[in-house]
């Protein structure tokens, strides 16, 4: 009995024998279709388009295949005429090159009703004709968002956060993709965010014109990295704020982060010591694994400081060896062999100071003992002939 009800259920919940042939036929069908179109749609290395992309835009060949599958077109007319619009702009053969490589279909935009506006928009608000090629070269989309209700709005709520349109422009050429994102879905309510828990609008300034890629994270995410800044006790109402919120954020800076870390472990420091040189200058978790490691041979191993002594003043991994530590520490060397100065001074006391401030307090103030410590400071001579 359970045999023929086993049977019966398979009978009821099997499709009939006709449905099944059409459902196999359709099946066969759709398989033969889309090898079909995928027939259809290899681009022809021979074609007229590829030509063109060769020929014409300076894009190679096997560039100008892959270009193709986005667009087909077998006269000149339209494709000519952007490339017109682009040359007259300032836009280099290399620069052409990219952005149809990026966004070949722009060939067949409307010069005069698609991206003329556009251009003019943007000179309309002082990005410089050599400034918008190369930012449009890198991020060809931006000619694809719709002047009046992405590119405009977008405009008009960062013009309101940054108040100049020399900071616009600034923001634009280091994050071009501003103008790609709709701006009330991260930008506005993240900056809400900021403004509600008591960071000041230069902060807010700073972030969006240097560091733009921090604001446009999902929401939820910027508010938990917001709230972990708080928690390692920073001050919202200092700028290192948003600078500490900057270094927190991004996949890419999460990986930086990582190997940072691991290189400071490596040069003796603790979890402390990491976390306090961060609090100081949240940018030292984001340098790469080579300059920490070759500033700190320098420090460490060179001049004799320990490890830690970069702990209290991190902001030296990020001045340049040959122009400013080396010269410097070069004429401490001296003062203190003379007994001029004492020899236990800070990295800080050495390092920090601007190039004025240094120059007065051991360089010129020593010019009767040491008549040739400035040319031998600014590489004129050998330091150790003093």
């Amino acid at each position: 009995m359970f045999f023929v009800n086993k049977i019966k259920r398979i009978a009821i919940d099997s499709p009939p024998p006709l449905v099944f042939l059409h459902n196999k036929l359709v099946f066969l069908r759709s398989i033969s279709s889309t090898a079909d179109s995928s027939s259809r749609k290899s681009p022809n290395p021979d074609s007229y388009t590829v030509s063109y992309l060769v020929n014409s835009c300076g894009l190679s060949p096997e560039t100008a295949i892959s270009a193709s599958k986005a667009l087909n077109f077998e006269t000149p007319e339209r494709p000519d005429l952007v490339l017109d619009l682009l040359r007259t702009h300032g836009f280099t053969k290399t620069q052409i090159a990219n952005l149809v490589r990026i966004r070949p279909r722009l060939l067949l935009a409307n010069p005069d009703k698609t991206l003329l506006p556009k251009l003019q928009f943007f000179h309309s608000i002082d990005v410089s004709r050599t400034d918008l090629a190369t930012t449009l070269s890198v991020s060809p989309t931006l000619l694809c968002r719709s002047l009046q209700n992405g590119i405009i709005p977008c405009y008009n709520f960062i013009k309101s956060v940054l108040q100049s349109d020399k900071k616009v422009v600034a923001a634009m050429k280091r994050s071009p993709w501003l103008f790609l994102e709709d701006h009330r879905k991260c930008l506005v309510p993240n900056i809400d965010a900021l403004r509600g828990i008591g960071v000041p609008e230069s902060s807010i300034v700073l972030l969006l014109t240097h560091f733009a890629e921090a604001l446009m994270k999902n929401h939820e995410q910027f508010r938990e990295i917001v709230n972990k800044v708080k928690e390692m006790g920073f001050d919202p109402g200092k700028s290192i704020f948003v600078q500490a919120v900057h270094a927190l954020l991004g996949d890419s800076n999460k990986l930086i982060w990582d190997r940072s870390y691991e290189t400071y472990r490596k040069w003796g420091w603790s979890d402390d010591d990491v976390l306090s040189a961060f609090r100081k200058h949240p940018n030292c978790m984001l340098l790469s694994e080579k300059k920490i490691s070759k500033a700190m041979d320098v420090f460490v191993n060179k001049m004799g400081w320990h490890s830690k002594e970069i702990v209290r003043s991190p902001v030296v991994l990020f001045f340049n060896l040959e122009k400013r530590i080396i010269p410097r520490y070069s004429v401490i060397q001296v003062l203190s062999s003379k007994g001029l100065v004492k020899k236990e001074l800070s990295l800080a006391t050495i390092f920090i100071p601007v190039e004025k401030y240094f120059l007065e307090r051991f360089v010129t103030k020593y010019e009767d003992q040491v008549p040739q410590l400035l040319s031998a400071y600014q590489g004129k001579m050998d330091i150790s002939e003093l």
